[in-house]
């Protein structure tokens, strides 16, 4: 059985991912830090579908915990096949007001759990010389966004990770690519007000916010076969916003 480890994975984009994965006959892990309840009821619901799928906390906040936590799913799973690095915070503060606390807390979720989890499961990877990593960026790290520098910065950040990890472990057979989601209609952005969402919905030419649903399955169709001769890609789902 193929194995799938989503981050960020019991709510939003991440929770659509797993569903996803799930119907398609994939064991998976469900990375969550704070949502536990929702991550039990997911693998519960999962489960009682004659799926497989296990909850993995994990606060990528903290220093080896990505690592750890990618380690525990291929010990209990038997490998990863999959690694979707979804899990991520947001700040909306003005630039000025932004601390050197509230980048280092930026960037040690969007930047170097993303990096620890990519890490430990591209080593078990490349001993199988196969494998697919999936990062999840932001429109905002394609364009910048103001009063969001900090998150802005560290989705670019992804984005240039995953081309790098492309490049290096493409030669032994495991794939890196990269989504990034315009605006979702998800829990991280319910607080955005009704003028600015407006504002967005005007200039994406679609007309509209998108689902989680939609990037799951851009997430999918990355990881997949159907993938094989694409490596080191970013692909907007935003509705034609960064077009």
């Amino acid at each position: 059985m193929k194995t799938a480890f989503v981050t960020g994975g019991s709510k939003g984009i991440g929770l659509a991912a797993v569903l996803e994965f799930a119907a398609a006959g994939y064991a998976v892990a469900v990375g969550y830090n704070t949502s536990e309840e929702s991550a039990m009821r997911l693998c519960r619901v999962i489960g009682e579908h004659g799926g497989v799928a296990m909850p993995v906390r994990a606060d990528l906040a903290v220093p080896g915990a990505g690592e750890a936590a990618a380690e525990r799913v291929a010990a209990e799973l038997g490998h990863i096949d999959v690694l979707v690095a979804n899990a991520g915070i947001s700040l909306i503060k003005e630039h000025a007001a932004t601390g050197r606390a509230d980048w280092e807390r930026i960037l040690a979720v969007n930047l170097l759990g993303v990096s620890e989890c990519c890490r430990a499961a591209a080593d078990g990877m490349m001993r199988r010389h196969g494998g697919s990593i999936v990062t999840v960026s932001s429109m905002w790290g394609l364009r910048g966004a103001s009063c969001e520098a900090a998150y802005a910065a560290s989705k670019a950040a992804v984005i240039s990770l995953t081309q790098s990890l492309a490049r290096e472990l493409g030669p032994n057979g495991v794939r890196v690519n990269c989504v990034a989601p315009g605006f979702i209609d998800t829990d991280m952005n319910a607080d955005v007000d009704a003028e600015a969402r407006l504002e967005i919905v005007r200039a994406t030419p679609l007309g509209r916010i998108g689902q989680p649903e939609e990037v799951a399955k851009a997430i999918f169709f990355l990881a997949s076969e159907d993938a094989g001769f694409i490596n080191g890609a970013v692909l907007p789902v935003d509705g034609g916003y960064t077009a």
